[in-house]
């Protein structure tokens, strides 16, 4: 499986099954086209055939010269050879591998605080109530949730502890009273915690950002954009924005940083579908490290993205694609997390084929020591996979989660992004289809073009650094 597509002045070729990207003339384009119309794709025996070379040199002789055609010819035949070009699905053998998987658990979310100081119009945890009551965690219930963890990690050293909420600096001594019983159990068991908080600023200080700075191998701050974007989502309970508050303290908290181990992270809307002009808004900042996602709510949500609004994303995508370009050429450089891809090497198998792993390798903790797959599931009962006092009782929805793949998935199969986003959310899939073996179509559409301009964007960049040299 291949896919072609021009984007900024590019023809690109992917090999979906490689991983491998080409750039190539219009020449070539044209006759992977052709080489591609009403059968499966080439092999190499197909493409050695003499009515091969008959057909592409009948319909393109009018354009190309004889011996340009055949020379192209020649370049596909060495990369099918080479298993650049036309490669077959190696992957599909290893689905039934990775169902026979035991629950090895790397990474906790854990819910330290279903309460928050501001009430985002969008918010699927309902202002960190999650559909329930407020709760603080205790610090009984985190370590309990260290100790599960611990005692489910296998072999693994390196296990990741998410600090969320609702807002998690409203439960902050037992954020810090929890990091410091890991580190202690980490000399124990042989383990190291690397911990993330996940926070919208309003109570961010001096003291908790040096906390922070010394303990959080990560920080993700939640911030929507321009000021009236922001304050138009993410108010306070009396209506008031938040922006004019947390701003500073985020570029303070970035710079003390050194503009790494963070991400703004921000979510647009139907209010906000120029969204580049968000992205563009945090580089001036000064914030380097930044993600923007669409927010996801039903259709009769006045702020959620509908079909219709796809063109309008995906030329903002490109807009911002070819933007940071741009930025990069005058060292004004900064990262987006959905365009930043590998095309080297890539994530191991498990990850292409199944994702996030939550739900086996990753689960969320509510206050009162509730598991489920993750936080967006937290709440629905259905998901309820067990306790830290028990541990996990329902194995059969763990079960049900690692034989969820982009091979159980019909949208799937021939879509040549499911490598890079291995499925996309099974709680999206879920919420508008009833099952985690689904795909949330606009989310879908989104990504593909995301992918696409991520691609064209390496080969931008490594032009850059071609001319550079």
């Amino acid at each position: 499986m291949i896919h072609q597509y021009r984007n900024n002045g590019y023809n690109i070729v992917l090999d979906v099954y490689s991983g491998a990207v080409h750039l190539v003339d219009d020449l070539c384009y044209r006759m992977l086209e052709l080489l591609q119309e009403g059968k499966e794709d080439p092999t190499i025996e197909s493409l050695e055939q003499p009515e091969t070379k008959e057909m592409l040199l009948e319909r393109m002789q009018d354009t190309y010269k004889k011996e340009d055609i055949e020379d192209a010819l020649d370049d596909i035949k060495e990369l099918t050879r080479e298993g650049q070009l036309f490669t077959e699905d190696v992957y599909e053998s290893y689905v039934g591998e990775v169902k026979k998987r035991k629950t090895v658990v790397k990474a906790l979310c854990l819910h330290i605080a279903h309460d928050c100081n501001l009430a985002c119009k969008y918010c699927f945890a309902e202002e960190g109530e999650y559909h329930g009551r407020r709760a603080l965690m205790s610090y009984e219930v985190g370590r309990k949730a260290l100790d599960f963890l611990i005692q489910n990690s296998g072999s693994r050293r390196n296990l990741e502890v998410d600090f969320f909420g609702g807002e998690p600096l409203m439960n902050w001594q037992v954020v810090k009273d929890l990091v410091a019983y890991g580190r202690e159990q980490e000399k124990i068991h042989d383990k190291h915690f690397r911990f993330t908080v996940t926070t919208n600023g309003v109570l961010l200080n001096d003291e908790i950002q040096e906390f922070i700075n010394k303990e959080m191998d990560n920080v993700v701050l939640s911030l929507d954009g321009r000021k009236e974007i922001n304050d138009q989502m993410r108010p306070f309970r009396n209506g008031k924005g938040s922006y004019d508050l947390i701003v500073p303290k985020f570029q303070k908290l970035a710079e003390s940083r050194n503009q790494e181990k963070y991400y703004i992270r921000g979510t647009f809307t139907r209010n906000n579908l120029d969204f580049s002009n968000d992205i563009l808004h945090f580089a001036d900042l000064g914030f380097k490290q930044m993600s923007i996602e669409p927010v996801v709510g039903e259709e009769s949500d006045p702020y959620a993205i509908r079909e219709e609004d796809i063109p309008k994303i995906c030329e903002e995508y490109d807009k911002l694609a070819k933007i940071m370009i741009e930025r990069e050429k005058e060292g004004k450089g900064f990262h987006f997390f959905h365009f930043m891809i590998d095309l080297e090497g890539g994530p191991c198998i498990s990850k292409r084929l199944s994702g996030c792993g939550s739900g086996t390798e990753y689960l969320a903790v509510t206050p009162w020591g509730d598991l489920y797959p993750c936080h967006q599931f937290v709440g629905k009962e259905e998901f309820l996979m067990g306790n830290v006092d028990e541990g996990i009782t329902k194995p059969e929805i763990a079960e049900e989660f690692r034989g969820c793949s982009v091979y159980s998935k019909e949208k799937c199969k021939d879509c040549f992004a499911k490598f890079y986003c291995s499925g996309g959310c099974m709680a999206n899939s879920y919420n508008f289809h009833g099952t985690i073996h689904d795909a949330y179509d606009i989310g879908c559409e989104m990504q593909r073009k995301r992918v696409e301009c991520a691609i064209m964007m390496k080969a931008a960049m490594a032009q850059i650094e071609e001319e550079g040299v």
